[in-house]
């Protein structure tokens, strides 16, 4: 599996070794300082949260997380029996509420995700319908600690590497996967550099 991040000590040990090998994450390290854990308990609830951030805002996604929390629909087995009415209440859309239900319904094993290859928890996980590459990759680098994961379809990840990187266009996800490959075995850090720059230079957060 590789490593586990487990604490900040993790993610400052991957920031160090990238800050070795690739001037611009050095540079960009002493623009954001230290790099958020980014950490959350593994189960239903995070995969449910990401999806609830699907291509929205990281302001939207946190609002809509609030109303399911106060109407009681982060729970499995809530999630699994609720309306569309009750879904399109708390803001999430006709879609949204379907991929909650099918996550809810779903045979996911939470627990045994914990012991498996990245490769099998993604394959695992994009199997349940509304859940792509990444949703999946996100579970797997926030509630499961993947060190080596990488999300290269997140646009904010692209935009941030096309200003650190000084490249003429934004990357894609094929050449931001591309690119990612020379930063294992912490691309999960990397991911989490680019995040916080694209913080600084957007004045925005591109991910909860």
């Amino acid at each position: 599996m590789g490593r586990i991040i487990e604490g900040p000590d993790c993610v400052a040990e991957g920031a160090l070794w990238l800050a070795a090998r690739v001037p611009e994450f050095a540079a960009a390290l002493e623009v954001v300082g230290p790099l958020p854990l980014r950490r959350q308990t593994d189960g239903f609830g995070a995969l449910l949260d990401a999806i609830v951030g699907q291509q929205v805002s990281v302001a939207s996604a946190r609002a809509i997380w609030g109303r399911l929390e106060v109407a009681g629909l982060t729970d499995r087995a809530a999630m699994a029996e609720a309306s569309d009415e009750a879904l399109r209440a708390v803001g999430m859309s006709r879609q949204k509420a379907r991929y909650g239900r099918e996550l809810a319904r779903s045979g996911v094993d939470f627990e045994g995700l914990r012991g498996l290859p990245d490769a099998e928890v993604v394959a695992t996980l994009v199997a349940v319908p509304g859940i792509g590459m990444w949703t999946a990759e996100i579970y797997a680098m926030f509630a499961l600690g993947r060190a080596d994961v990488f999300a290269p379809g997140d646009l904010a990840l692209q935009e941030a590497a096309r200003v650190m990187f000084g490249l003429e266009a934004r990357p894609g996800e094929r050449q931001m996967r591309a690119m990612a490959e020379a930063w294992s075995p912490w691309r999960a850090v990397a991911a989490r550099l680019l995040w916080s720059y694209y913080r600084v230079v957007k004045l925005r957060e591109g991910v909860r």
